[in-house]
């Protein structure tokens, strides 16, 4: 991509990105396109299909279970494309970086509720749950473990004991003790890798002075 085409983007970009500087922004568009190799393919969405982003999310960011990094990306493919296209990353990375408690729970929320029906059900939370915890071998029956776990967490977060979370009853459980905010699964960065992520790609901005 060309300077002036680069600058064009960082500028439009940065209008409505919030968390990040222009100088940021340019840096994540520059990364954005090395990851997706420059080739403009005709006609082709250029982005980072689900694989790819996946690769990012597992080894920058140190995410391991499948079902939770399938739902952080459906989070950033907003238009259900089946690629994360460079205006998604963007607008993406400024919430998993940098969000606000707002946005970070309204993001958390929509990751784990996975049928999209507004509530996270006892079967969502299983799903999870089971997906994320470790099994014990000595153990009988580890769904059992985790049946009890659901239970625990909906004693502790359904507030209208309607049997399953509301976003309202998340928002004030999170706001009560805000570790619940990843209750069922990692799907934000953690404080190291976000830190070795910013580090790493926001070097150097006298280089952007010269653009």
């Amino acid at each position: 991509m060309n300077r002036k085409k680069l600058q064009k983007l960082t500028d439009t970009l940065a209008k409505n990105c919030k968390h990040f500087n222009k100088f940021e922004v340019n840096c994540l568009i520059k990364l954005f396109y090395s990851l997706v190799g420059t080739v403009e393919r005709q006609g082709l969405v250029i982005g980072l299909d689900r694989n790819a982003f996946r690769n990012i999310l597992h080894v920058t960011f140190g995410m391991t279970d499948d079902m939770i990094m399938d739902r952080v990306f459906r989070g950033f493919d907003k238009d259900n494309d089946g690629c994360v296209n460079v205006l998604e990353w963007i607008h993406g990375l400024s919430l998993f970086l940098r969000g606000s408690l707002e946005e970070k729970m309204k993001y958390c929320f929509e990751v784990f509720d996975l049928n999209g029906d507004g509530f996270i059900s006892k079967e969502e939370m299983f799903h999870m749950l089971k997906n994320s915890l470790l099994k014990q071998p000595s153990e009988e029956d580890p769904d059992e473990g985790i049946k009890d776990l659901v239970e625990i967490t909906l004693k502790k977060m359904d507030h209208d004991h309607d049997g399953k979370l509301s976003f309202a009853d998340y928002e004030l459980a999170v706001r009560e003790e805000t570790l619940l905010l990843e209750a069922f699964g990692p799907c934000l960065p953690d404080p190291k890798s976000q830190m070795e992520f910013e580090a790493q790609v926001f070097k150097d901005p006298n280089e952007f002075n010269d653009m």
